[in-house]
């Protein structure tokens, strides 16, 4: 799966800040290719306002 980053975090908390560069992001209009496991769906969900998927069939819900 696909990911990008759309929302800044500027005045995040820290917890967020760190699962982003755990996806490899931290600047808007980034996007990394991602392995589709529970463990990087759950980090997305986790900073699902700041970014989204793209390239992927289903829908996160």
């Amino acid at each position: 799966m696909t990911v990008r980053q759309y929302g800044s975090p500027i005045r995040r908390e820290a917890s967020q800040l760190a699962t982003l560069k755990g996806l490899g992001l931290g600047k808007i209009g980034r996007e990394r290719e991602l392995e589709d496991t529970p463990a990087i769906r759950g980090m997305v969900r986790k900073v699902r306002h700041m970014v989204e998927i793209v390239g992927e069939g289903r829908a996160l819900s």
